[in-house]
């Protein structure tokens, strides 16, 4: 239900699911002040441009953003720990449920650190609704069918973040770990990391997938549908990171 709960006020919160509570505040507002009424327009159709565009938007993700670095140079890690990033449910060409592009660029990663670093793998994600497998379970599929890759922990039963570490966490202490890579997208990494620090696990980051654009381009300055949905991953990622801190504060 919190999770419910939670996804709706985020949805309202972020574009462009806050575009219909803007409008209706501003058809309240034109009962009272036409000029308000324009003022508020204005200001909502230039903020829905700028978010829209991948000059400011893929610059907003990329403030979320850790510095690039080698994970591979700390071999002081005692394992390595996947966050799942979604599922594809009931995919008819794999026959089932399996992982979504976000989460196989994840694991993709860890696959490659696996290789590097040649620690234990933990993979971490719950059911979907509408799913009949656990994220973590197909995520273990994929790495050790398609990547060749052990998967010695599987954490199956959070819903979020906070979730997964906490989890994560309980498996990991079992086995006297302590210190882990920490595998999932650089723009989700400030989150991640700070609710594995939360439960007490030493956090080596290994970000994945960086928002890249060496150069801008006229391009950048047409509204595009990938660019409203990465605004839309830096709002949810800032107000995930608030309402951790309090949750956290709150003892929740």
């Amino acid at each position: 239900m919190e999770y419910v709960i939670t996804g709706a006020i985020a949805a309202l919160l972020m574009p462009p699911g806050n575009l219909p509570v803007l409008i209706a505040f501003a058809l309240f507002a034109a009962r009272r002040s036409p000029r308000l009424f324009r003022g508020i327009l204005v200001a909502g159709l230039a903020a829905m441009y700028a978010l829209s565009i991948p000059a400011v938007s893929s610059r907003l993700l990329a403030s979320l953003e850790p510095r690039p670095a080698d994970p591979g140079a700390d071999r002081s890690g005692e394992a390595i720990v996947v966050l799942g990033g979604g599922a594809y449910i009931g995919a008819p060409e794999y026959g089932g449920d399996t992982v979504n592009t976000h989460t196989l660029v994840r694991l993709r990663y860890g696959a490659h650190l696996r290789r590097v670093l040649g620690k234990p793998v933990l993979v971490s994600g719950g059911t979907h609704r509408g799913g009949a497998t656990s994220e973590a379970l197909a995520m273990r599929r994929v790495l050790t069918r398609e990547f060749g890759v052990p998967v010695r922990w599987i954490e199956d039963a959070s819903s979020n973040t906070l979730a997964n570490a906490r989890g994560s966490a309980r498996l990991l202490e079992e086995a006297g770990i302590r210190r882990v890579y920490l595998v999932t997208h650089a723009f989700h990494m400030p989150r991640a990391r700070y609710a594995f620090e939360s439960v007490g696990l030493e956090v080596i980051p290994a970000p994945t997938a960086f928002t890249t654009r060496p150069t801008v381009a006229a391009l950048d300055f047409l509204p595009t549908g990938q660019a409203l949905f990465n605004a839309s991953w830096f709002f949810h990622e800032v107000m995930g990171i608030g309402w951790y801190h309090l949750r956290v504060a709150l003892g929740r």
